[in-house]
């Protein structure tokens, strides 16, 4: 992904611009009026001379001053009575607030954060190589990509591709909904998804078979303890659970059971989900419209990489609806790249050019190690 430099905080109209201006919350959960609503872009707050970016950034939250002199993104339930929060309306540094939109979104009137902006198409080419490649450098990195998905993934038979990504060092995160890990342990347990069999049938008593699989969950204690009692022995929580990677499920109206761990509780699944969404490094978000836009309205748009520079967060979107990804991208999350397509077509190839990229790798290192070995 490219990278970006920091604005020039040194030119006159940056280094003689005003302090932004702070104020006290009113009350617990209330901001003053006037407060700044942040963006997911690179965001500049000069405090006492000096400019300095936000901790956690996200959009649709608040910039609040703690007593320490750090600055914080908030969500408006999160903030408590009297805490100083940053009021003012401009963008471009004149009233101390500096959102840095050139390098993201090409600067100008076009590139101001703003709502209704997308352009997504079937018929704009997926280029699987490149995430592919994405992909093997945020693991060889140690970065943190999250994966958000619906049932979709586990109905249309891309359950095994997603087992494989996770334990293969893909995946740092699963966020998710009841029914992903309810359709996955049932297809574990009785080898169907709400009932249907692999080549897509129905089958008899089928239409219970989700309800038993929450049963014996729930009889287990958890789903952790499912997995140790041979409960469940294979698929995508399973894999979660063997290779130690984090997940977080959400509750809805609809579920059923629900599955113990769920949360049910929409600002605890938050503050859940926010745990990983503020490490993360890439997201894939597939085949979940309300999950999706969730996660995206969550994350930043960049990564601040080690050096301090910038680099745009890469952020794909599945779905078989173009409606799906245009309604993220309507949302603020502009960066993400719209792959119109069903999620087992999306997940068996993106697969096969992971394989195909680390089989490249390793032959181009044998052929290294031999021409080393050769000049001894």
């Amino acid at each position: 992904m490219p990278t970006f430099l920091h604005p020039d905080l040194t030119a006159p109209k940056f280094a003689g611009a005003p302090d932004a201006r702070f104020v006290p919350a009113p009350a617990d959960g209330v901001l003053p009026e006037g407060f700044f609503s942040t963006t997911n872009l690179p965001t500049y707050v000069r405090i006492k001379g000096e400019w300095q970016m936000p901790r956690e950034p996200r959009m649709d939250g608040a910039l609040m001053l703690a007593k320490d002199g750090k600055l914080w993104i908030r969500e408006m339930r999160r903030v408590r009575k009297d805490e100083l929060i940053a009021v003012g309306g401009a963008e471009d540094g004149s009233e101390g607030i500096l959102v840095h939109t050139q390098a993201f979104l090409g600067g100008g009137e076009e590139g101001e954060f703003k709502f209704m902006s997308s352009e997504v198409s079937r018929e704009k080419p997926i280029d699987y190589a490149l995430m592919a490649h994405l992909l093997i450098e945020e693991r060889d990195r140690k970065g943190y990509p999250i994966w958000v998905t619906g049932p979709a993934l586990v109905h249309s038979r891309a359950r095994a591709d997603m087992t494989w990504f996770i334990q293969n060092g893909f995946v740092g995160a699963l966020l998710a909904g009841n029914a992903v890990a309810v359709h996955d342990i049932e297809t574990s347990i009785f080898n169907t998804t709400l009932g249907m069999n692999s080549q897509g049938g129905s089958t008899q008593g089928g239409h219970g078979l989700h309800m038993r699989a929450i049963n014996r969950v729930r009889a287990a204690g958890s789903i952790e303890a499912a997995v140790a009692n041979g409960t469940i022995t294979d698929g995508i929580m399973h894999a979660c659970v063997v290779n130690k990677v984090p997940y977080v499920l959400t509750g809805s109206i609809r579920d059923d059971g629900p599955l113990p761990g769920v949360l049910n509780d929409m600002t605890e699944a938050q503050d859940a989900m926010k745990a990983h969404t503020i490490k993360a490094t890439m997201a894939i978000l597939v085949a979940t419209a309300l999950h999706a836009i969730a996660t995206g309205n969550m994350l930043p748009a960049f990564v601040t990489e080690p050096d301090g520079t910038l680099r745009e967060l890469p952020t794909i979107c599945v779905d078989s609806s173009e409606f799906v990804v245009s309604k993220l991208k309507d949302r603020g999350t502009h960066q993400a790249f719209g792959v119109v397509t069903n999620a087992q077509d999306f997940m068996h190839i993106l697969k096969l050019y992971v394989e195909r990229e680390l089989d490249a790798r390793g032959a181009e290192s044998r052929r290294a190690s031999g021409a080393a070995a050769a000049t001894k």
